[in-house]
This record gives C-alpha cells, structure tokens and sequence, in this order.
C-alpha cells in the first residue's frame, strides 16, 4: 500500500532546485569532500542528531571521542555519541531497502541505552507535550506489519529517491517502532536511502539545519499527523536539504588558504590536471595565486610538474 501524500507545486520546485544543485555539486567534484571536511561534517552530523534527542555534548567532544581521547560528561550521552560513531563510520555496512537491516542499526545505535535495542516494541506508546498527547502511535501488534509495508514501498515503488526518503522518515516516526530512538533512526535511514542514489550525502550533515530550528520539525510532523499524509514533512524536508546542499556549494566562496585547498584538490583524486583545472574549483583565486599554489604543491611531492609554460600538466602522485 502506498503511504498518503501529494506532489504539490513547493515539492517540484524544491526537487527541481536540489536536482540542479546535485548536478553543480557533481560537476565541481565536491561530492568528494576532503578528508577534513568530510570529518567535520559526520561530527556535525552526530552532534545534531543527538542533541535533537537531548544529548549534551559538544562537537569539540565528540571530535575527541572520535579521536579515542577521553571525555568527562554524562555516561548515558558519551555512549549515544560512540554508538553513533560506529555507524556512521560503517554506513556502507547498512542495506536502506532490507528491514533486518534496520534492525541491525538501530541495536548498534542503542546498544546500551535501551533493554530491546533491535526489537520493534512490545508496548503501547505516545508523545505527551505538556500536558498533551501530541502524537499516539499505532498499537504495537500493528508495527511488524506496518514496517513490513513501509519497506515494500521503498522496495517497488518507482517514486524518486528524495520522494521516498522523506516518506519513509515521515511515516516511520509515525508508527513509532521502538521504545527509543525513533528520531535518530528516522534521520539516519533517510541518510541511506538518499546516499544510495546520491552519495554526497553521507557527508551532508542536514541534521544541523533541523537541530538549529527543531520547532519546524515537530511542527512538520505535527501537521503531517493531523492532515493524514505525509506532504508537509516533505516540503519540510526537502526545504532543509535543498538549504544544505546550498551551504556546501558556499564551499567555494570560503577563504580557504593554500594549505586547504591543496588538500582538497589532491582528496579529488583526478589523476592528472592543469592551472585552468585547478581554478574551475577555486573560482574566486587569481592565476598567480593559483600558480604559487601549484609551485607548493609540486615542492611538497603532492603532485609531479610535467610541461612549461601553456602546456604545464600536474600529476597526482
């Protein structure tokens, strides 16, 4: 059965935008990132996810944790941050379309933190807010059922990838299958869902967008419960992936120095390239700026000069 929504004239303008952005981000190679970058972006990821959950950490302490380096704070909020580090760091070890793998994720994510960390629940549950049940979720006979449906939609259906991502987050917060980790979950699978088509975004921390203004999401959730489909959680999301993606092309627009961009461009693995390359990735450099750049990294062994003048070629050691 195909979970309720409709394609409005906001969710083809967004798809469209993301679309175009997709294709920029290919086309620039930034769907590589730097190893740098790509750090910082999976602790931005972990940081925000958690503590739309209430964890407390920093992301200077979940860079030393992520560096095996020791942190004083709450027992209970380390373990969520170094579960999550397991996954994150082994996401290709995840199937986005098979159940049992989700079962498998959500024990690593929860391992330690909950009794049942793998186990659909075995309990009636409800989201109280104040003083108010804000959302009841289905009773919890229904859940292997209701998910078994869920994962037979994004299986067959022929919906695209951002469609079905934002679906699925939607309609899998709304059955509620476990006791606890429901959000985290939900952000997760996503993730893996869109990286399978598009694999930048293992490395798009659109988390941070939705920590930042966490009220929208609820809000979101909330509308999408009381209509009885899932559109607003769409346009919702896709609003907040289309920002992201957005940010990570201000990539080049940042002042990066000599240092940052010679490691990036090496991380892009192109095996040989010239000048004019070079700053097709770093527009807003002069060609002499680009040439000592060059000159620094042929001296650093990064890459081997080959050719004078016009004809200069670098090669990627």
């Amino acid at each position: 059965m195909k979970p309720p929504y409709e394609l409005t004239s906001s969710i083809l303008k967004l798809i469209t935008s993301i679309s175009e952005k997709i294709g920029e981000v290919n086309a620039n190679l930034l769907n590589r990132p730097s190893p740098k970058l790509r750090k910082q972006n999976r602790i931005k990821t972990i940081h925000s996810s958690l503590k739309i959950e209430g964890n407390t950490l920093t992301e200077e302490q979940i860079t030393a944790l992520l560096e095996n380096k020791k942190v004083i704070g709450p027992k209970k909020d380390i373990l969520e941050v170094l579960n999550a580090i397991k996954i994150y760091e082994n996401l290709e070890d995840y199937n986005p379309t098979n159940e049992k793998s989700f079962l498998k994720a959500h024990k690593n994510l929860m391992e330690g933190l909950i009794e049942n960390s793998g186990k659909y629940r075995n309990q009636s549950v409800g989201i109280v807010k104040g003083s108010k049940v804000e959302h009841l979720a289905p009773p919890f006979g229904n859940v292997p059922h209701l998910m078994k449906q869920l994962f037979e939609y994004l299986k067959k259906s022929d919906e695209i990838e951002l469609i079905k991502s934002c679906v699925f987050h939607y309609e899998m917060e709304f059955i509620h299958p476990f006791l606890d980790g429901n959000g985290r979950m939900g952000r997760l699978w996503q993730t893996l869902i869109l990286m399978e088509k598009y694999p930048i975004f293992e490395f798009l921390p659109f988390e941070t967008l939705i920590s930042n203004d966490q009220e929208k999401y609820y809000k979101a959730l909330a509308e999408s419960d009381k209509s009885g489909k899932s559109t607003k959680f769409i346009e919702y999301m896709l609003t907040v992936i289309d920002i992201s993606i957005s940010q990570l092309l201000d990539f080049n627009n940042r002042t990066l120095n000599e240092k940052d961009r010679l490691e990036y461009y090496v991380s892009l693995n192109k095996a040989e390239f010239t000048r004019k390359d070079y700053m097709n990735i770093f527009k807003d450099i002069s060609s002499a700026t680009a040439s000592r750049d060059l000159k620094k990294g042929a001296k650093l062994g990064l890459f081997e000069k080959i050719g004078e003048k016009n004809k200069t070629i670098y090669l990627i050691k």
